[in-house]
């Protein structure tokens, strides 16, 4: 019987770590989690981060393509249950009563747009690139919100108004982005179909969808009963159903979910704390999304825009700062509260990355054509959750560490 040679060792391993890449790094990355959270007080997600940077294939590392087809749709799951999440908390009521939180949104979410626009056409990018990238910008992304929220279990003003603005800063996105995306497909093909296709059709349907689920859920779990037992599983079937049948139709999942999660609260159905987390299984996605979202990058990208991404990440806090400052009196806190919920919407890199993957199918490759956008993924996946965290412990708005 022939021993197998030294030179074929390797090519006996490598398909065993490709098989196992991604669970190795999701174990490695929940230690790096626990262990940055409880000597460095680092939001776990920010170490999920740096391992999925650090273990990209760019990189050298185990984690070959994640774009791939299975990892990515599980990437907009996780953001599903979050968007839900987020959709559930939030209370369009409060517009009515306290109409200056829905004009703060519009304003910084417009400022931030117009300063993303000027210093990227400054650095010489064309106009659709500078365009989707500054629609990106408006953005917070909910994910890293959401998680640190819960994390610290804050409650307040600076919370509360940072997970609205959030969600309508995400909305906003979404809505100028498909339109810039409408825009190039015709500019770039005439066709009128398919840029009303990609921007109006999209938008509507989606919203839809999810609207539909958000009434036909709730019903089909009164109809049923045992509410408290089975609404977390309930719930998470229909984010992952949802969320496959608009990455199938390419439709946008993050609009769809964050529309389930809104009419769902207005159905009145009361979820506790516990069932809003979605428990372990939301924990294990949120590591996995965390991961995806900075395996995508490639460190040559990251060194070449850095500069540029520099700016655009001052620019971008400068405008929300500004905003929530200026709006703070008029919305009914101080203005050091103001400077708190700005300071908290600095997070973006998930929704960029997921929003970016929804349109590869376009043949659109924002990552290629702007060097800058990897380099803010990047320092806004690490930094940006450090920021809100600090923004909301310094609000007071986290309970000391012996109250948790």
């Amino acid at each position: 019987m022939r021993r197998a040679s030294p030179s074929m060792m390797p090519n006996i391993a490598e398909p065993v770590l490709r098989d196992i890449a991604w669970p190795l790094a999701l174990a490695i990355a929940w230690i790096a989690g626990e262990l940055g959270h409880r000597w460095l007080r680092l939001p776990r997600i920010c170490s999920y981060g740096i391992v999925g940077f650090a273990l990209a294939a760019s990189q050298g590392g185990l984690l070959a393509a994640p774009a791939a087809k299975p990892i990515a749709l599980l990437a907009d799951v996780a953001f599903g249950l979050i968007l839900f999440e987020l959709g559930y908390r939030i209370n369009l009521g409060w517009l009515r009563t306290n109409p200056w939180l829905g004009v703060t949104s519009l304003v910084e979410a417009g400022a931030t747009f117009v300063a993303v626009f000027l210093v990227s056409r400054w650095f010489g990018m064309s106009l659709v690139p500078s365009l989707l990238l500054s629609a990106i910008a408006m953005s917070t992304s909910p994910a890293a919100v959401v998680r640190v929220a819960n994390e610290l279990r804050c409650s307040g003003q600076v919370t509360e108004r940072t997970l609205h603005l959030s969600a309508f800063n995400s909305v906003l996105a979404v809505v100028v982005f498909k339109f810039v995306v409408g825009y190039w497909v015709l500019a770039g093909s005439g066709g009128a179909f398919q840029a009303i296709w990609s921007s109006i059709v999209v938008l509507v349907v989606s919203a839809g969808l999810g609207a539909l689920f958000g009434v036909a859920v709730p019903g089909l779990l009164r109809m049923l009963g045992g509410l408290e037992r089975n609404a977390t599983v309930v719930f998470a079937l229909a984010v992952l159903l949802l969320t496959a049948v608009t990455y199938a139709f390419r439709f946008s999942p993050l609009l769809a979910a964050l529309a389930f999660g809104l009419v769902a609260r207005h159905r009145r159905l009361v979820l506790s704390q516990a069932q809003r987390n979605f428990g372990a299984l939301g924990d294990l996605l949120t590591l996995l999304l965390f991961v995806f979202v900075t395996a995508t990058l490639d460190w040559r990208q990251v060194v070449a825009g850095f500069p540029m991404a520099m700016a655009v990440i001052g620019a971008r806090m400068a405008t929300k700062v500004a905003g929530t400052v200026l709006f703070a009196r008029s919305s009914g806190i101080s203005w050091r509260k103001g400077l708190y919920t700005g300071m908290a919407l600095m997070p973006l890199s998930v929704f960029a990355i997921l929003l970016l993957e929804q349109t590869r199918h376009l043949g659109l490759a924002l990552m290629d054509d702007v060097a800058a956008l990897a380099g803010i993924v990047l320092v806004l996946e690490i930094l940006g959750p450090l920021v809100t965290h600090w923004a909301l412990v310094w609000a007071g708005e986290a309970p000391r560490k012996g109250e948790r």
